[in-house]
């Protein structure tokens, strides 16, 4: 495969620019959260009611083999969602995986921590051989480690943050086989272009890591299609930019959920999600970060259904594929409210 790498602009060199005192930075400055807020978090997390923040039933999964993946189409862009934030994309014949989660808990620990409400709909064992692996940031929702070391036989590149090659370098994985990105950096193949891009975040994976790393987000636009994925973001002005650099988008998978009012700056409510959407130049929508795990204080149903809404009362496509389906960026979206059915009808509901 020919791959090009670039850096586009002499303000978003391969210089750091967001990165001083041994960490990385936002463009726009995110109020710290000190001891005392961190504890005050903890405590809701203890002693906060939850109501309906995890399902009370089995949630749909469509199971998929590598002989149906194997058999989909070189000639267009296929995509798949996997829960939360991953996603399964066959790039005109290649497949590229964006966070790969397959863990039973985000948390490092196996005992403790978000436990998944469905199953992936495919193995690690099972899928194909992967041409790529992209990373958006290194938190347990979105960087699995046994994930990566599993997929390390069967994976050509490894596509990260600045950073979070020191990870993966610890966690066996060859140097060789590691590509690391500033925002902003583009890599060139013959499928897709692909640009690393700014988000408004953090990253961490202990109590001495914070900020070690850089956080982002992914443009991957072909000669006949693009599509944008948001990794995690609060709300902030560098989607305007992206989307006039890169947009329009015929897909943008937008973080929607794990919102609160606790971390404003660093997750966006479903308002925000749409607004984000709008400023990439984005035609059909696909909310991600929602339906797989409890990290947050709203119903697990909640974020569906309030982007359902306002997409639809905005006039904007919405796609909210059920896990394992497979969707064309050539085709209609999927459009089914599957969760609908399975909320909860009491008065603890909550009221859109």
């Amino acid at each position: 495969m020919n791959n090009q790498l670039s850096a586009m602009g002499t303000q978003h060199s391969i210089t750091k620019a967001n990165f001083s005192q041994g960490k990385f930075h936002n463009d726009d400055a995110v109020p710290g959260t000190g001891l005392a807020k961190t504890l005050e978090i903890m405590w809701r997390f203890f002693t906060e009611k939850k109501v309906h923040t995890m399902p009370d039933t089995v949630l749909p999964v469509k199971s998929l083999s590598r002989e149906q993946l194997l058999q989909l189409s070189d000639t267009e862009l296929h995509l798949i969602k996997l829960g939360h934030s991953s996603v399964l994309l066959k790039v005109y014949g290649e497949f590229w995986l964006l966070d790969p989660v397959f863990a039973q808990r985000a948390s490092p620990f196996t005992f403790v921590g978000p436990k998944r409400f469905h199953q992936a709909p495919i193995s690690i064992q099972d899928l194909p051989d992967i041409h790529k692996v992209l990373i958006s940031h290194n938190h347990y929702d979105h960087l699995d480690k046994t994930a990566i070391q599993q997929l390390n036989h069967k994976t050509q590149q490894f596509l990260v943050p600045l950073g979070v090659e020191g990870d993966l370098l610890k966690w066996g994985i060859d140097a060789d086989k590691i590509l690391s990105f500033d925002w902003w950096q583009e890599l060139h193949t013959d499928k897709a272009m692909l640009a690393f891009t700014p988000t408004r975040h953090f990253s961490g994976r202990g109590l001495s890591d914070a900020n070690n790393s850089l956080w982002g987000s992914w443009v991957i636009k072909s000669q006949y299609d693009s599509l944008f994925f948001s990794g995690d973001s609060g709300y902030f002005q560098g989607f305007k930019q992206i989307g006039q650099k890169y947009g329009p988008f015929d897909v943008t998978l937008i973080e929607t959920g794990a919102y609160d009012s606790d971390w404003p700056d660093v997750h966006m409510t479903p308002e925000q999600s749409l607004q984000a959407h709008i400023d990439l130049q984005g035609r059909v929508m696909i909310p991600i970060h929602n339906g797989t795990f409890d990290l947050a204080f709203h119903a697990w149903y909640e974020p569906l259904e309030r982007i359902s809404q306002l997409a639809s009362a905005e006039g904007i496509p919405l796609s909210t594929p059920i896990p394992g389906e497979v969707l064309s960026l050539l085709d209609a979206m999927q459009v089914q409210r599957w969760w609908q059915p399975l909320m909860p009808q009491s008065p603890l509901a909550p009221q859109f």
